[in-house]
């Protein structure tokens, strides 16, 4: 009885304690929201970062073109897709995009002759016009080459699909913007395959959603972690659409010290968000190639490569760390710079351990080389460069702790490869408005 009388004659007390633990709660949210914002202001921006200049293929680099282009001969069905993987009949929006990528570098480098560039592309465009979407809204996550039908991973038939990924089909619109900016004649087959398409529910508040199947019903999951999120957000922003979220690199960033680099990461909570975050070179190379970066991705990428160079500095192992196919099970591995919550992680996308497959990446050198030509990117390009197939373009990596070839072929290396080739000759790949004269932003005052 003492007890709960002493509780009510210091129940002024209490509620004042409580207000008070309340408002220090908001103060410190407050401080650290604004910490986050300011983020960005405080960061130090290098000033020292490689910025090489187009310049001319040397001969070597000119059959490393032709090497790569390979792969896509070998691998095209008659759909007029191309297999992800050499020899399995199955692609997904970002292949596609890769592929669609490979085409134009290959014509841009005269790896192809201009007939051969029309063919392709309208054909492609054909058949992306004519596969059925997921739940008559946007592209299955996976598709088989040979007849369009909706698959599953696997590539075992499934009539409805798993869902589509907003990460995919903001990369597949890369080489749509290049075909309506700088091939014109293909605009009309652009919009017939997008007239299909419905973004609203990929799209919700400038944030991406990417769809899954849930015990038969779709389920909407936020999509994108950073540098994957801004890159594919970009080219839905190119067309029209409210990207305002996903774009922001400040929400969810963490600087992480990586061999003495601070290193962007995402501090979203995979158990939380149902997506695991992966710092890898893939992202930022393809922000660098294609759209020449931001001045923050400029520095992030920067910071990705340097950490990746400071292992190499630190093991004496070449370092070059991206997403990749490799030859056997798991078949799939994210080698990361950084993910949950370790560095120079490799995990499947499931989260299991698989750092006895870490690998060079061989489009991560390509990459990183093309971007940079400096002396620790030629490193890695004279160790890529070994990794070359008889006649099917390059193998994906070298597996660091086996110590041998990852002798997976796949689209996306080579047309990686492609792309980076073409950036050394022409710089970024997506000029929005170039041969338009120069911009007037604002009539002069007099």
């Amino acid at each position: 009885m003492a007890f709960k009388q002493n509780l009510l004659n210091a129940r002024h007390h209490l509620v004042f304690l409580v207000g008070l633990a309340l408002a220090f709660s908001l103060v410190l949210s407050l401080e650290q929201r604004e910490f986050d914002n300011d983020l960005i202001d405080r960061l130090h921006f290098s000033s020292d970062i490689p910025n090489p200049k187009p310049r001319p293929l040397t001969a070597q680099e000119r059959q490393w073109a032709q090497s790569a282009w390979r792969y896509f001969e070998a691998n095209t069905q008659e759909s007029g897709l191309v297999n992800s993987v050499d020899g399995y009949p199955s692609t997904t929006m970002w292949d596609t995009a890769s592929y669609l990528m490979a085409v134009i570098a290959a014509r841009r480098l005269q790896v192809i002759d201009e007939g051969e560039f029309d063919r392709r592309i309208r054909n492609a465009l054909v058949s992306l016009a004519r596969m059925p979407l997921f739940d008559g809204i946007l592209p299955n996550k996976v598709y088989d080459t040979r007849t369009l039908a909706l698959v599953n991973y696997d590539n075992s038939p499934n009539e409805r699909g798993i869902g589509w990924s907003a990460i995919d089909i903001g990369r597949v619109l890369v080489p749509f913007n290049i075909l309506a900016w700088d091939h014109p004649e293909y605009t009309q087959g652009v919009n017939r395959v997008l007239q299909r398409w419905n973004l609203s529910p990929l799209l919700q508040q400038g944030v991406m959603f990417g769809a899954r199947v849930n015990r038969e019903l779709t389920e909407l999951v936020q999509e994108g972690r950073i540098g994957y999120e801004e890159y594919a957000a970009k080219s839905l922003a190119l067309m029209g659409q409210d990207v305002s979220q996903a774009l922001r690199y400040t929400d969810f960033l963490k600087m992480v010290p990586i061999d003495g680099v601070a290193v962007p990461t995402d501090k979203r909570d995979p158990r939380r968000y149902k997506a695991h975050n992966y710092v890898v070179s893939e992202s930022y190379i393809l922000d660098g190639l294609e759209y020449g970066w931001d001045r923050i991705s400029h520095e992030f990428a920067w910071r990705v490569y340097q950490a990746q160079q400071a292992r190499y500095q630190r093991t004496g192992i070449l370092t070059a760390v991206s997403e990749d196919n490799i030859d056997r099970p798991p078949y799939f591995v994210y080698n990361t710079v950084f993910s949950s919550g370790q560095a120079w992680h490799a995990t499947t996308d499931t989260g299991e351990h698989a750092d006895q497959f870490r690998t060079l990446s061989t489009k991560a050198a390509f990459g990183w080389y093309a971007l940079y030509q400096d002396e620790y990117s030629e490193k890695l390009l004279a160790k890529a460069a070994t990794l070359e197939s008889p006649d099917k373009g390059f193998y994906s990596g070298w597996y660091e702790i086996l110590g041998e070839t990852n002798t997976a072929l796949t689209a996306n290396t080579n047309g990686i490869i492609l792309e980076s080739l073409l950036y050394i000759r022409e710089g970024r790949l997506l000029n929005v408005g170039k041969g338009s004269g120069q911009v007037q932003l604002a009539a002069k005052e007099r």
